[in-house]
């Protein structure tokens, strides 16, 4: 299955969503997504996909090759940005379909407050390559026993010793990339196997990931005001920021090959 797009012939083949101040834009045959200035009461989210609300289809499985080649304009940057693949674990529509653990590999970018520090040792906000499976067997094995390790990991000691020991379990694996890359064009490459995955920009690796999600996942790129906290010891928190200066993720091609 290929899928490649330059978007010379608009957003035929795309799922569009614009929420808030958030506009979908083709300029000069490239894709545009701008969250345009918003009070921080407002979320505000520009995003494509290659499913629909309505049929939820995550077409995509490993072996799989995304190349993405990318840039960010505007800021200062707020909220979350991003693209590569998910299952949607929240519907807007909880009639349709219920919510699900989350699973997703991709390109990352979240801003501060947002803290995901979910692989040890990685910051919890910037540029990043991630990877995360909640809906894997191991993990809701370890489900039950969650609040006791989170207690637990209050105590440093015992954090750096047991942390580090579960990520793979919950397929967890981030790499920091340096949010300078955000400001020029670069090509984006995620080679998706069933057991491990490489993040590559221009060429040149930047992460390897010994775990991967397993598949049932859909493409997704977006950018938003929102920010999330979460973090092995126990810290939960979620917002939206006010968007000031107006912010886009812009995207010149995109090729899906598995």
């Amino acid at each position: 299955m290929r899928l490649a797009d330059d978007f010379t012939n608009g957003l035929n083949r795309w799922h569009v969503l614009e929420t808030g101040s958030g506009r979908v834009e083709v300029v000069d045959g490239r894709l545009h997504l701008i969250d345009r200035p918003t009070s921080g009461g407002e979320y505000t989210n520009a995003q494509i996909s290659d499913y629909s609300y309505q049929t939820f289809h995550m077409r995509w499985r490993p072996p799989v090759r995304l190349a993405v080649r990318a840039y960010a304009m505007g800021g200062p940057a707020v909220g979350t940005a991003g693209f590569g693949f998910w299952n949607h674990p929240l519907s807007p529509d909880q009639k349709r379909r219920l919510p699900r653990l989350p699973k997703a590999i991709w390109f990352f970018f979240a801003a501060p407050p947002s803290d995901l520090r979910l692989a040890y040792g990685v910051p919890g906000s910037g540029w990043q390559a991630s990877t995360v499976d909640l809906t894997r067997p191991r993990a809701l094995a370890l489900a039950p026993f969650a609040p006791l390790a989170v207690l637990l990991m209050q105590w440093r000691p015992f954090y750096r010793w047991l942390w580090p020991r579960l990520q793979p379990a919950l397929c967890i694996s981030t790499g920091a990339l340096g949010d300078e890359l955000l400001s020029e064009a670069h090509t984006y490459v995620l080679d998706w196997r069933s057991d491990s995955a490489t993040f590559s920009v221009d060429g040149q690796v930047v992460h390897e990931a010994p775990v991967a999600p397993s598949g049932g996942m859909g493409f997704i790129a977006w950018i938003d005001n929102q920010y999330a906290i979460v973090t092995p010891r126990g810290r939960f928190g979620w917002g939206l920021k006010p968007v000031v200066q107006e912010q886009r993720l812009v995207i010149e091609r995109i090729e899906i090959d598995g």
